[in-house]
């Protein structure tokens, strides 16, 4: 059975560049009528909260992003243990002492010579005395000893990729303090979990070629992987330095439609249009890994909101009924109230305008050269209730009255009636009107 994860840190909101891999990996499960996992990556006590493990979920669930398990690192810190203790009897985890300050000098040392910064493994030369000496004044990581040799993989999005291990450092998957590190939980979940997918972003490509020796150190199968580009500003800008102003919850605020955000980015830096969809099914039906490019993705914010108004202008008045019962539109009215306003809103929160314009009236929005003109045509407006030919019967009555015609007709009414020069057909206007409009 296909079974993918998303494991986010709750050390912050989910942003815009999370989504993509949460969204990825679930269409890839639904898709295949498989398992979907939300595992909170939380073995960091200090940055991790339960504020933010709640925020996750919430997010989530505000896009419909369901999960058919639920799991926290936190809770299985015994597995890592068992399994680092497997790694140890088996010599592919050592002992190392070396401090950060030590570390960057090695490193710096390294370049200087024109090496690259690998560690050097000295860690595997001590002596038992010389461990135990060093354990009495320092904690000691733990680093995983890594076969020198290519590790390769079909990647589902970037195609063949071979790395050398010999240009990468043993991994440290145990801190000083006894914190367990991402790359040891994560893969020991990935295999108990029975995990077969995996997609994440490209800067994890060091990553996995690590973890694929461990898991198999740890006996296991490695997933496919596949690793989607990063996301960029609309000039190429990196966008690391906005994530924080584009997080779900603060696109929810103001006003983004969760399928508006969905049917982007299931499509974005892919070869497939990008459509407005209204639900998850319809994403998830076409949705193709393989369709993705290794290229940085450009994203421009911006985009959100033409997709939120296309999104609101093709859904059925079912999916507003309830923000239609909070703003009071009689039951009567509002297929017809939504069907009028829907092409004339860019987010939800617009509706209570047009209902208090439709409930209320308008302040008539007239020029000096149309005064005279507008009062000629408030005076043979019918007194109502109005109807669908109201405003043709009107506007015909206001023409043969003042000769006037096309849009120094329309316009001036338009104008008069609403307060404003933009919006829906006023045939529809006049029959949703509650208040006759009067100047």
């Amino acid at each position: 059975m296909t079974t993918t994860r998303f494991a986010p840190s709750p050390t912050g909101y989910l942003h815009i560049g999370n989504l993509r891999a949460a969204l990825f990996n679930w269409m890839i499960a639904r898709k295949a009528g498989g398992t979907f996992i939300l595992r909170l990556d939380d073995t960091d006590p200090e940055r991790s909260t339960e504020a933010y493990a709640d925020a996750v979920r919430e997010d989530l669930e505000w896009l419909g992003l369901t999960w058919d398990r639920f799991e926290r690192q936190s809770l299985r810190l015994d597995r890592y243990e068992a399994a680092a203790q497997e790694l140890r009897e088996k010599g592919r985890l050592y002992e190392a002492f070396e401090t950060p300050v030590e570390l960057d000098l090695k490193r710096k040392k390294q370049l200087n010579m024109g090496k690259p910064p690998v560690y050097d493994r000295a860690a595997l030369n001590l002596s038992e005395a010389e461990r135990a000496a060093l354990r009495a004044e320092r904690s000691g990581h733990w680093r995983f000893l890594l076969e020198l040799e290519r590790i390769e993989w079909t990647d589902g999005i970037l195609g063949p990729v071979s790395i050398d291990a010999a240009s990468v450092s043993d991994p440290v998957l145990i801190r000083g303090d006894g914190q367990m590190l991402y790359t040891m939980a994560s893969v020991v979940d990935d295999v108990e979990m029975g995990v077969t997918d995996i997609v994440r972003g490209s800067d994890h490509v060091t990553n996995t070629a690590t973890q694929i020796q461990i898991i198999a150190a740890l006996g296991g199968t490695a997933p496919r992987f596949a690793h989607h580009s990063l996301l960029t500003g609309p000039g190429g800008e990196g966008l690391s330095k906005r994530l924080g102003t584009l997080s779900l919850r603060d696109l929810r605020a103001q006003g983004v439609e969760p399928m508006a955000v969905l049917s982007l980015m299931a499509r974005l830096g892919s070869s497939d249009p990008v459509e407005p969809r209204l639900t998850l099914e319809e994403l998830a039906e076409g949705f193709d890994i393989s369709h993705f490019g290794a290229a940085p993705t450009k994203f421009d914010p911006d985009d959100l909101w033409p997709m939120t108004s296309k999104v609101l202008s093709a859904m059925p008045v079912t999916s507003v009924a309830e923000d239609l019962a909070k703003l009071g539109v009689p039951e009567a009215i509002r297929e017809p109230f939504w069907n009028a306003v829907k092409d004339n809103i860019g987010k939800r929160s617009e509706l209570a305008d047009w209902w208090a314009l439709f409930r209320d009236g308008a302040t008539p929005l007239v020029a000096e050269e149309d005064r005279d003109f507008v009062a000629q045509a408030f005076a043979v407006l019918p007194e109502g209730p109005f109807g669908p030919e109201t405003w043709a019967e009107w506007t015909a009555a206001v023409k043969a009255a003042t000769g006037r015609k096309g849009r120094g007709l329309f316009m001036p009414l338009r104008k008069a009636v609403t307060g404003r020069e933009k919006g829906p057909e006023m045939a529809d206007v006049m029959q949703l009107l509650q208040v006759r409009p009067s100047l």
